[in-house]
């Protein structure tokens, strides 16, 4: 279980790289005008709570998990079980939070009118 949380943190602290990969077409573009609305458009992603997403994830993984277990063994294999749906769940959680914010910035720098190349 504790390795589950090592992994959880760490997707959490990837997390606030998730939106430097966007690529945009540079032609006739004013970087510094550009730099200001990356950091506008990062400010909306910031929105989105991955900690909690993978917090919540990893609850439902524990919950299913110890359930499934339960039902197909005792209570040793539940608890393996839970601790194997809670990294599991939690990893879900925060990799479709990271997504999330990467689309926000994407959207958000379209909507500005940069061509998002990514």
């Amino acid at each position: 279980m504790r390795s589950g949380l090592l992994v959880i943190l760490g997707v959490v602290l990837l997390s606030g790289c998730a939106s430097r990969g966007v690529i945009i077409d540079q032609r006739g573009v004013n970087m510094e005008q550009y730099q200001q609305d990356l950091q506008e458009c990062e400010a909306y992603a910031e929105e989105v709570h991955v900690a909690q997403r993978a917090a919540a994830g990893a609850a439902t993984g524990a919950v299913l998990g110890s359930v499934v277990g339960a039902v197909v063994g005792n209570s040793r294999t539940a608890e393996r079980v839970a601790g194997v749906g809670a990294v599991s769940g939690g990893s879900r959680g925060a990799g479709s939070a990271i997504q999330e914010k990467h689309m926000i910035v994407r959207n958000c720098l379209k909507g500005r009118g940069y061509r998002v190349l990514n």
